[in-house]
């Protein structure tokens, strides 16, 4: 059995996190030799190779492994100090999460302003669509995740949270220059589009539903939740949008739906290293509780 010292861990978490070995012997408060020495030793132990030495270094395929178990060491010395009183707020490293970018703007910090400030939890966001979360947590560079994809990634476990409501959308001006006859197959396919980002599948997976083809048109990348939103409202293009972020100005005319009445819906789920682990049970109990206010 492969037997990895707990200080070991500890450094290897902190050079994956820091970047470079020099970065993480400053953290450390130990030399930059030092720090490469415990690394080879984990790579002897382990056989293999552990870190690209990259700038910043990268964990390999087994790296990632190895990272994994290091912040879950981390994070079970920080609930023990926690349960023996012997956190003080900000002493703890910070829980990394990724979040897509719509929940984080809409819902999803509400669940972190519910925790008990005396916990002393702090975070780390990661901003990712929620077709793609699940690949850091395969990776081990978060320890939860919302997420669109329902399978539990090994080592986790999932729960629904409930379905982000989207509309179709987009400004009175740009209506009567690109859709002057509403969204007609041959009108929409030529009408420009804002995206969030190269990752962005939601406008995509909506016009491929709509057409049965992908989008040509003009496309605006706009990585910013309130600019994207603004951008729409501007007239650049058609976007889908959160109904926390359209609803009032669908009311008051400044935003059209393209297809009126017909909603989409984005299944969220929770997913969590399968960990006994305090601060993420009260962070589960957070996110369910937000979730169920705020989604369908």
């Amino acid at each position: 059995m492969v037997h990895f010292q707990s200080e070991h861990l500890r450094t290897f978490a902190s050079v994956v996190e820091a970047g470079t070995f020099d970065a993480a012997a400053g953290a450390l408060h130990v030399t930059a030799s030092a720090v490469s020495q415990r690394i080879k030793a984990m790579e002897q132990t382990a056989g293999q190779v552990l870190l690209r030495r990259t700038t910043p270094v990268q964990p390999t395929a087994a790296g990632e492994t190895v990272l994994r178990l290091a912040r879950q060491l981390r994070l079970l010395e920080q609930d023990t100090a926690a349960e023996l009183g012997m956190n003080g707020l900000g002493s703890s490293a910070p829980i990394p999460l990724v979040v897509n970018a719509d929940s984080l703007a809409t819902w999803f910090l509400e669940a972190l302003a519910a925790l008990s400030p005396e916990a002393g939890y702090t975070f780390e966001i990661l901003r990712e669509d929620e077709a793609h979360s699940t690949a850091l947590l395969r990776s081990g560079a978060v320890m939860a995740a919302v997420t669109s994809t329902p399978d539990a990634v090994q080592g986790c476990s999932v729960v629904p949270l409930g379905a982000l409501r989207y509309r179709a959308v987009a400004s009175p001006g740009f209506m009567d220059r690109w859709l002057p006859d509403g969204a007609t197959s041959e009108a929409f396919d030529l009408a420009p589009v804002v995206q969030f980002d190269r990752s962005d599948s939601l406008q995509d997976r909506f016009f491929r539903e709509r057409t049965g083809g992908k989008i040509t048109a003009p496309q605006h990348y706009i990585p910013d939740p309130a600019e994207f939103a603004h951008a729409t409202l501007l007239g650049l293009g058609w976007a889908l949008l959160p109904e926390q972020h359209c609803l009032e100005n669908l009311a008051d005319g400044t935003l059209v739906e393209l297809f009126p009445g017909t909603p989409t819906d984005v299944a969220l789920y929770w997913q969590r290293w399968k960990l006994h682990s305090p601060a993420l049970d009260q962070l589960t109990d957070a996110v369910r509780a937000a979730a169920a206010k705020a989604l369908r």
